[in-house]
């Protein structure tokens, strides 16, 4: 008999602002100062991504917490997105990183926080410097949950997935376009909490003049059906995993997680 709880997953969107989400996620006429409220009634989890393009302060995210948990019943979790300048412009410090973590504390202490997502460009390859400063940069969030997505191939090997499980670190699973210079889609589990982004299989991804065109892409019923069965594939590889969907454009993330919503619970899984 299998004593092994039901494994739990998590379902939500890349950030709850895009107002492509009024009249499906958020009745129409929902102001924006009240979305999270009304995706909180939804979803268990969101990953928030402003934070990559500005950081936000303890009161704005105390702010989020209050409106989450407005709802007697919601367990809403924050994935959180650090600032480009630890993965874009690499000159974060010790100091940026205790200033990013002192602020997301109003989500520590309502035990509101999912993962912390780095998320490298393309251009991040694996040359001998960017591993140390990687190795600098996971040093200083050591003491929380940390996803880690490549876009460069170069690190997509058996040796970096094995020196995750070391460490502790969340492989960020992804699905990609099948498109040139993007590494391929696969589901890996280095740690007992997955972390997938569902980016969508726009094969314009290189032309696209802004994210929004990037993940311009509903998936079909099959697709979500083929990846409901590779989690399920898996399900002994992890206790809890976060899926987010990044195709929030003309609503198609609130219809495709209704959809892999449905095909996880026909497997058995905890699905919130």
């Amino acid at each position: 008999m299998d004593s092994n709880p039901t494994p739990r997953i998590y379902l939500g969107t890349g950030g709850y602002s895009d107002t492509d989400l009024l009249g499906t996620l958020y009745p129409t006429g929902t102001k924006k100062t009240d979305f999270l409220r009304e995706y909180a009634k939804q979803y268990g989890a969101v990953e928030v991504n402003s934070t990559f393009y500005a950081p936000i302060g303890q009161k704005a995210f105390a702010g989020m917490v209050d409106k989450a948990y407005a709802q007697a019943d919601s367990q809403l979790k924050f994935a959180v997105k650090l600032h480009q300048d630890f993965t874009h412009a690499r000159k974060g410090t010790a100091d940026h990183a205790q200033a990013f973590l002192t602020a997301l504390t109003p989500l520590i202490e309502a035990n509101a926080l999912a993962p912390l997502l780095l998320q490298f460009p393309h251009g991040f390859d694996r040359t001998r410097e960017h591993r140390l400063y990687l190795a600098n940069l996971v040093s200083w969030f050591q003491d929380y949950p940390l996803a880690i997505e490549f876009r460069h191939n170069g690190w997509h090997t058996p040796q970096v997935v094995d020196s995750f499980i070391k460490q502790g670190l969340i492989w960020c699973s992804v699905d990609y376009p099948k498109v040139n210079g993007l590494p391929p889609s696969r589901l890996i589990f280095t740690e007992r909490t997955g972390y997938l982004r569902m980016h969508g299989n726009n094969l314009n991804w290189w032309d696209a003049m802004s994210a929004s065109d990037r993940h311009d892409y509903r998936y079909s019923e099959a697709e979500m059906q083929d990846w409901a069965q590779a989690i399920a594939n898996q399900r002994q590889h992890f206790d809890t995993l976060y899926i987010f969907f990044q195709n929030t454009v003309n609503a198609h993330a609130y219809y495709n997680i209704a959809m892999l919503r449905e095909a996880l619970v026909k497997f058995g899984f905890e699905v919130l």
